[in-house]
């Protein structure tokens, strides 16, 4: 599970936005904020540097 949707709506940016900025098409990114794929490793360290967050901040917690 990730949390790019909650991210990008703190930031007041969109989808459509992050897909322009990464490369990837409206839908693949509309998929990972929806949490239907994950994105790989690399996308989602190439997401975090976009969006200025810490890639840990992308996901969900599996932990206390």
């Amino acid at each position: 599970m990730n949390r790019i949707k909650e991210v990008l709506k703190q930031q007041g940016r969109t989808q459509t936005w992050l897909a322009e900025q990464i490369g990837k098409s409206y839908v693949v990114v509309t998929n990972y904020c929806n949490n239907n794929t994950q994105p790989s490793i690399p996308v989602l360290r190439d997401i975090a540097k976009v969006l200025d967050v810490d890639v840990r901040e992308l996901l969900v917690p599996t932990k206390e």
